[in-house]
């Protein structure tokens, strides 16, 4: 069958609205991680024996431990946002397929 002059394949799947939104998401949830990587180093410094780095906040080994514990559920929260915003901007719309079908990137 001979394809005419005026085919354009773009047409057949017309695009989407850009994704934007989980752009800016895993942003802010990178810099939400990079936020509780800087807490939990700086409760392991003043657990360690440093300086404390946040003053009088962590300046007993029981805020440390608080600073630090909140450090990595920041970090945890951080990094599942990131990837759930990569895994939604990765995700074909037009094609509406199995999950198990699809090649698995992340």
């Amino acid at each position: 069958m001979k394809i005419s002059d005026g085919f354009d394949a773009r047409r057949l799947r017309p695009k989407g609205p850009r994704n934007w939104r989980y752009r800016f998401g895993a942003a802010f949830a990178a810099l939400l991680a990079t936020l509780g990587v800087l807490l939990a180093m700086a409760g392991a410094a003043s657990l360690l024996g440093r300086p404390p780095a946040l003053g009088e906040l962590n300046a007993s080994p029981l805020g440390s431990t608080i600073i630090l514990a909140i450090g990595l559920l920041v970090l945890y929260l951080g990094v599942a946002f990131w990837r759930r915003c990569r895994r939604r901007m990765r995700q074909p719309r037009e094609l509406n397929m199995a999950p198990h079908l699809m090649k698995k990137h992340d």
